[in-house]
């Protein structure tokens, strides 16, 4: 059980969810009039970071595929 609590696929998870929020929050803090640019590209920045993350991950779970 606590070995499922840190396997890669509950990570990717988790960062799935992490960036779906920041995509929610980033959407809002766009609408807001005058909203503050410096958070603004801070989560931005951390979206991007979390993409990459996602995108490493899923390349260690896919299996290699023969040349």
């Amino acid at each position: 059980m606590a070995d499922n609590l840190h396997s890669p696929e509950r990570r990717l998870i988790e960062l799935r969810m992490e960036h779906a929020d920041l995509d929610s929050l980033i959407d809002q803090a766009e609408l807001q009039r005058p909203f503050d640019e410096l958070a603004l590209r801070r989560l931005k920045k951390r979206r991007l970071l979390l993409r990459d993350q996602i995108a490493r991950l899923e390349a260690q779970l896919q299996p290699q595929e023969p040349a």
